[in-house]
């Protein structure tokens, strides 16, 4: 990544959750029998709104007891000091009409990315965005039906989404001031609405942006690993709190929750790969989950890790 970037070379990276099977692809090389994406309209796909049957999902999530172990898991663990903010996943297993190129082609979101039906991957939320030397991150912590009576108040005044979200917005300030200077807060606790094929649902991110000196090109792969794993997808403090999610969890997360991108030559756009289904030898399993904090409730927090399972219609 420091070479091409440096040489202004256009390539395509893809970085999982554990930063332990890291791939890049120069654009040009790049065989769309395998690897689709659409990164904010960079794409190799052509047909990406092709007219498809709309996609049915049929969920199978993990029993509520078997959520309630984990997060009981997760909230001692915070109410002994070792993480204030964790991000708790599930693996549900899903039944589909569709294959997953099919889902890539049907659906519509900034970051989509489909490789060699190992997983498909629709995420509204960014990672980092390097635009003439500035870099922004936009942390997305806050999820509602938007068909709720007068939703967007609940979320605003709502106790712990408030908590999660400065604290996700605090660690993003951090992170970014390891590679940029003057890092500050651009927007705080903005709206987006996203259609699913079930409902509406907004979503609740800001904006943190910073400056990076001059020839950051060359050291581009070192500034993004640097920033790994996503903070809104991890917790706080990063370290800590990513072995205790590989120990709630109990199974690596791969490629679900790391990173894709497209450096152009110039510019780089990337996202976190949340809303994202994987095929295995027993099935399909759509990854989905929220962040747990001291003033989490068991049954919201499983509730939303299930509205989270869901294709976003074009």
């Amino acid at each position: 990544m420091n070479e091409w970037a440096g040489k202004g070379i256009p390539f395509l990276f893809i970085i999982d959750f554990e930063q332990l099977k890291p791939l890049a692809f120069r654009l040009d090389e790049i065989n769309p029998d395998r690897l689709l994406f659409d990164i904010n309209g960079i794409t190799n796909c052509r047909n990406s709104r092709r007219q498809l049957t709309p996609a049915k999902l049929v969920k199978y999530p993990e029993p509520y007891a078997d959520y309630l172990l984990k997060f009981n898991k997760v909230k001692d663990e915070i109410a002994n000091g070792n993480t204030f903010l964790l991000n708790l996943t599930c693996s549900t297993p899903v039944g589909l009409n569709s294959s997953l190129v099919e889902i890539f082609h049907m659906s519509s979101a900034r970051y989509k990315i489909w490789l060699d039906n190992e997983f498909v991957c629709f995420s509204p939320e960014s990672f980092v965005i390097i635009n003439n030397g500035k870099i922004s991150s936009f942390p997305m912590k806050g999820t509602i039906d938007a068909d709720l009576p007068d939703a967007e108040r609940v979320i605003m005044n709502d106790t712990k989404e408030t908590a999660e979200h400065y604290t996700i917005v605090d660690l993003i300030r951090n992170d970014l001031s390891m590679v940029a200077n003057r890092v500050r807060v651009e927007r705080f606790r903005y709206f987006d609405t996203l259609e699913t094929n079930e409902k509406r649902l907004l979503q609740v991110s800001s904006e943190v942006f910073g400056d990076l000196e001059n020839g950051y090109q060359s050291s581009l792969g070192d500034i993004i690993f640097s920033l790994l794993p996503a903070g809104s997808v991890s917790g706080a403090p990063k370290r800590k709190t990513t072995e205790i999610i590989a120990s709630a969890e109990g199974m690596p997360r791969g490629y679900y929750s790391g990173i894709a991108g497209v450096f152009d030559g110039r510019n780089l756009d990337s996202g976190v790969m949340i809303r994202f289904i994987e095929k295995r030898d027993d099935g399909y399993f759509y990854r989905s989950g929220g962040g747990i904090t001291s003033f989490s409730d068991p049954q919201s927090e499983y509730n939303e890790m299930i509205d989270k399972i869901y294709v976003p219609v074009i």
